[in-house]
């Protein structure tokens, strides 16, 4: 990064990578977060699963928000994706 900024937006930043680089990058990236504003937006849930607040849209329309926690304790899509997403 050229600049220090308060607010960092990544707009699906893991998508292309293997899974070895992608915990490499998201290793970085969790430190480049600390002290700011991040918006994150992934289709991959390990990359946002520490979030302070994880808001789940569909067909454009907010439908849950929470914690990781909290949004699998609800049962609901964003639990129904990270069970997709899950190899158990």
């Amino acid at each position: 990064m050229l600049k220090n900024p308060p607010i960092l937006i990544l707009d699906e930043a893991t998508s292309a990578l293997d899974t070895e680089s992608e915990k490499l990058v998201q290793e970085a990236l969790t430190n480049l977060m600390k002290n700011r504003t991040s918006v994150v937006i992934a289709h991959r849930l390990s990359t946002i699963q520490h979030a302070d607040q994880i808001l789940v849209l569909k067909d454009g329309e907010i439908v849950e928000k929470g914690t990781h926690q909290e949004l699998i304790h609800q049962k609901g899509l964003y639990s129904h994706l990270c069970q997709l997403q899950t190899f158990s």
